[in-house]
This record gives structure tokens, C-alpha cells and sequence, in this order.
């Protein structure tokens, strides 16, 4: 009945003693719901003393532990023409292996025998070198030999001279005994003819004289002249050995040119060959180029440079390769704000993109398809989305990690910090205030004992 008036009929009438009265008003409906509405009340209550793992949560991709095992680009040192692909997209690789065929661009380097004529011309020069080796042994001996000659000819000169002194000597001895018997035969002759003009001597003694005087004064000039030859000897001898340096020394100092000029010329050539070496060595490396292989084992990914005929230049990327083996991790990017809290080997979830997972955050013991992982290495410089790189690695302790995840797949992470209420976790979230700022346990004991100290 509906109460659209102000006057009650329930004033009025007991509706409790009809049938239908009893039915509606003798029941409690609100029990049930006062029941329930404690028992969630309850457990509200204790669910919210319940431990809960503050954490970061962040996206990041899976990619490789070690930087060659990352997927990369091969490129040819050389500029160059494709001639030949040998391997498609797909192929198995093994280190080694060759790739794709290339030719030469530049018309320099056009000759076939280009390596083999430059080793040509590497022969001959090395004779040269040969060659001018032996010029300068020859040059160096006749040196030795001008030097020996010089010698003994001035010890021959010096022999002459010694006895051309000696002889001036004896001549000059000779000259003055010479000169003492023309003065003695000039007294005799003065004596005999002041005798014969006192009568005493006769003319013929007086011309005995006179021939004994003209014999001594013609010796004497003879022996004069001897004895200014003599001198002479001894200056021709004096010039004789100024006349062997002087020539013995230009001869020496011309071998001397000689043989500068030899060493001069080897050592170019010398040079010349040395860069004949490095240019064959270049030759044979650049043949060596016209294949492009692989570094290491693994899958050919794309051909960048594709067709027969296409010219590139060195450094050009041409083909993609990702190798065979390689460890997987994880790279996630934090907030500056949130860098402080993550240290070196503290554990962190991963749920990689298409495998299901059921996700409590702050549970992980009751999240299902996440897997274990520990930070390794954290980036000391931002990142250009304004983030700080963090590198993740499987945690040897938990599940392995899906055999089937390829590199550059996508992956959510979520990193570990304090476990706290989850009343402490609401309200921290309803004031947006930061996690709690945590450290390893072996930080805080080191803090501890450089304070003791």
C-alpha cells in the first residue's frame, strides 16, 4: 500500500494481523547485508597490515648482456661494386663465412697483376739495394786502400828526406874541408910567390902552386854546387810529400763523395722499398676485401645494399647480421627521481611482451609469468628520452628465462624495494610521496664501520 497521503492507515490498522503483513514485516532483510558489510570490513582491515613491496615500474626492451652479441651491420672498407650475393635472408652464417662478392671502383686499382707487378718492381729494387751495398763495400775498401798507399808513399818521402838531410849535411861537412884546402893552397900559393920574387922559389914551383890553388878553388865550387844541389833535394823532398797529401787527399775525399753519394742513393732506394712493401701489402689486404665475410656465427638479418651492380662507399652499412649465441638482458629507463633507489644486484621482475602474466606489483610471490632478474650496470649519464638507462640479467636463482625471446622485444619491469603496510603504501601513494629510500644491506653495514672507525 503506498503512503501518498499524510494520514497513516497504519494508525488505524495493525497490517501485521494480514496474511501478507506477516509476510513483510515480521522479516529482518538488512541482517544479511550488516553481516557481510562487516566481514569485509574485517578483512579490509587486516588487509591492510599486509606486507606489500614498494617498486618502480618501468618499460624497457630485451636486448643482449655483451655488446658483440648484439645484432649489427657489416661494411666494407673499401668502396666498391656488388658482383655476387652468396647468402639470403634467413641463412645461417658461420664465422668466416663469405657473404657477398665485390669489385673494384677506383681505376687505380683496375690491374689484375696489380699485386704481382709491384712485386716485380720489389724485386728489382731490392737488388738495387743490393747492388748499392756492394757499390759502398767496394767505395769503403778503396778508401782503406788510398789510405795505406798515402802512407807508405809518405813514409817513402819522408825516408827520401831524412837522407837528403843527411847528404846536406855530408856535403856541408865536404864544403867547408874544401873551402879550408882552396884557403891553404891561396897561403901557398901567396908564400911560394913572394919567395920566387925574393929569388928563393923558382917559377916552376910558383906554377905548381898557382895549378894546386885553381884544383882546390874549382873543387870547392864544385862541391858547393853539390851542396846547394843537395838543398834542393831536401825542398823537392819536402814538396814530394805536400804533393802526396794533397793528392792522396783528394783522391780519398772523391772515394769518400763516392761512397756518400752510394749510402745516399740505398737509402732511398731502401726506402723505395720499404714503400713497395707497404703497397703490395696493401694490394694483397685489398684483395682480400673484394669478399665481404662474417665475424662470428649467426643469422642474416636484411640486406641493406640489395641487387647485383649496386656501387657504395666504404663504411656503407650492406647487411644485417645478429649472431648465433649470445647471453639476453633487459634495459629499462628510470626517472632521475627514482635512480637513487636502484643499486648494483638488487632483483627486479620481468614480464616480457606475449607472455601472459598475472601482475601484483607489490606481491611478486603470487605474480605469475614474470621472471627474475638482478641489475648489473646503471648508466652514469641520462639517456635522450630524460631517463637513466638500467641494464638487467637473468637471476641464475629463478625460473630461466623463455627460450623463444628474440632481441628488441618488448618488456615491462618492476623493481624491488622495501617491503612495507599496505596502509603505509595507500597513504604514501594518496600523498604522492616517493618510495622509501632504501640500501642494500652491505651499504648500510660498510656506513656503519667507517662510523665505528
Amino acid at each position: 500500500m503506498l503512503n501518498i497521503s499524510n494520514n497513516r492507515v497504519s494508525e488505524f490498522i495493525d497490517l501485521t494481523k494480514f496474511k501478507s503483513g506477516k509476510e513483510i514485516f515480521n522479516k529482518e532483510y538488512h541482517k544479511n547485508f550488516r553481516k557481510v558489510l562487516v566481514f569485509f570490513s574485517l578483512s579490509l582491515f587486516v588487509i591492510l597490515f599486509l606486507p606489500w613491496t614498494q617498486n618502480i615500474t618501468s618499460d624497457g626492451n630485451v636486448t643482449t648482456l655483451k655488446p658483440n652479441h648484439r645484432p649489427q651491420t657489416l661494411q666494407s672498407q673499401i668502396p666498391g661494386r656488388i658482383e655476387q650475393w652468396l647468402v639470403q635472408e634467413g641463412d645461417f652464417v658461420k664465422k668466416g663465412d663469405t657473404i657477398l662478392r665485390i669489385s673494384e671502383v677506383k681505376s687505380d686499382y683496375f690491374d689484375e697483376r696489380l699485386a704481382e707487378r709491384t712485386g716485380d718492381q720489389l724485386s728489382v729494387k731490392s737488388s738495387s739495394v743490393i747492388a748499392y751495398q756492394n757499390k759502398v763495400t767496394a767505395l769503403t775498401n778503396q778508401i782503406a786502400a788510398l789510405k795505406q798507399e798515402r802512407s807508405l808513399k809518405l813514409q817513402q818521402a819522408e825516408n827520401k828526406l831524412m837522407q837528403a838531410k843527411l847528404k846536406v849535411e855530408s856535403d856541408s861537412m865536404d864544403l867547408k874541408a874544401t873551402k879550408l884546402n882552396a884557403e891553404i893552397a891561396k897561403i901557398q900559393f901567396d908564400r911560394t910567390l913572394a919567395l920566387q920574387v925574393e929569388g928563393l922559389k923558382a917559377v916552376k914551383d910558383v906554377e905548381e902552386k898557382r895549378s894546386k890553388l885553381q884544383e882546390a878553388d874549382a873543387k870547392f865550387i864544385s862541391q858547393e854546387n853539390k851542396y846547394l844541389s843537395t838543398k834542393n833535394e831536401v825542398l823537392n823532398s819536402q814538396l814530394i810529400i805536400t804533393t802526396i797529401s794533397a793528392t792522396y787527399g783528394d783522391k780519398i775525399a772523391k772515394a769518400q763523395s763516392d761512397l756518400y753519394t752510394a749510402q745516399s742513393s740505398g737509402f732511398d732506394t731502401e726506402a723505395e722499398v720499404s714503400k713497395l712493401e707497404t703497397n703490395l701489402a696493401n694490394y694483397k689486404k685489398r684483395s682480400s676485401l673484394m669478399y665481404v665475410t662474417a665475424p662470428q656465427d649467426g643469422y642474416i638479418n636484411k640486406a641493406i645494399k640489395s641487387g647485383i651492380g649496386e656501387v657504395f662507399k666504404e663504411g656503407e652499412q650492406l647487411v644485417s647480421i645478429m649472431p648465433a649465441n649470445y647471453e639476453l638482458a633487459v634495459e629499462m629507463y628510470v626517472r632521475p627521481i627514482d635512480l637513487p633507489l636502484i643499486h648494483i644486484g638488487e632483483n627486479v621482475r620481468v614480464q616480457f611482451d606475449g607472455w601472459p602474466a598475472i601482475v601484483f606489483s607489490g606481491w611478486p610471490n603470487v605474480s605469475y609469468g614474470t621472471y627474475g632478474a638482478k641489475v648489473i650496470a646503471i648508466e652514469n649519464f641520462i639517456s635522450n628520452n630524460g631517463k637513466y638507462r638500467v641494464l638487467l640479467a637473468p637471476n641464475k636463482d629463478d625460473v630461466e628465462w623463455p627460450i623463444a625471446i628474440r632481441v628488441g622485444s618488448g618488456a615491462k619491469t618492476i623493481a624491488l624495494l622495501e617491503n612495507v603496510p599496505i596502509w603505509f603504501e595507500l597513504w604514501r601513494q594518496i600523498n604522492s610521496f616517493p618510495p622509501n629510500f632504501y640500501q642494500p644491506m652491505d651499504t648500510i653495514g660498510d656506513k656503519k664501520a667507517k662510523e665505528k672507525k
